[in-house]
């Protein structure tokens, strides 16, 4: 399948290297190329440059967002919640009625840290997403958990803990399913319709604390019934 990651960051390189190695024809999306292959420094994470990136990733291309999106069959989000609207909205004609994997949250950091959530109780980024680009399918997954679990689970306790799936098309959840079991997830709980998403995004509050409390990301929820 083509693919169009959006975004250049942890998460946007982990997805992009692991659809790759899954045998996805992927696309990373930025703003401006010139600009993304400039950046010269380590980031705040660790992270290489993308340009030094991508010569180790040499399967994956980089494009602007618009060029990514329309050469792929589906769209990764992987772009600060700050910025997901106003990015996908800017690309609503490009996009038309693809699946659209969200894996962002609604992260406020305008205060520092941590950060508090921008929508929360009665909405969720995922519905403003949809709402924004009502021709498109908006699965919201993999955003309960840190970038390394989310493209291989079995890096901790073997995959034995869950993830959750919100969207309103069921076709789309199907595929986007496929996509979650490639990686290597077996526990996956469909939570319903978009509105679902409100309760993965909610979490991140306390996802956050424990992240400062056990000073790792190397964590995740388990469902036992």
């Amino acid at each position: 399948m083509k693919i169009a990651v959006l975004g250049t960051g942890m998460v946007g390189r982990a997805h992009a290297a692991r659809l790759a190695e899954l045998g996805h024809e992927v696309v990373m999306g930025t703003r401006d190329v010139t600009k993304t292959m400039a950046e010269s420094k380590v980031d705040g994470m660790g992270n290489l440059p993308i340009s030094e990136w991508l010569k180790n990733n040499t399967s994956v291309k980089l494009s602007v967002f618009k060029d990514a999106i329309e050469n792929g069959e589906m769209v990764f989000n992987a772009l600060s919640g700050q910025v997901t609207l106003s990015v996908l909205k800017s690309l609503e004609s490009s996009i038309g009625g693809k699946i659209i994997v969200d894996i962002s949250n609604p992260l406020d950091f305008s205060n520092g840290m941590p950060p508090t959530l921008f929508v929360d109780n009665s909405d969720s980024l995922g519905e403003q997403l949809q709402k924004a680009l009502p021709s498109s399918k908006v699965v919201k997954t993999l955003n309960t958990t840190n970038a390394q679990i989310q493209v291989n689970p079995k890096n901790l306790a073997d995959g034995d803990h869950h993830v959750f799936m919100s969207g309103n098309d069921s076709n789309a959840k199907m595929i986007v399913l496929d996509i979650l079991k490639s990686y290597g997830w077996e526990n996956i709980i469909d939570l319903g319709d978009i509105t679902t998403a409100r309760g993965t995004e909610m979490f991140l509050p306390l996802w956050l604390r424990l992240w400062g409390v056990l000073k790792h990301a190397n964590f995740n929820i388990k469902v036992v019934k």
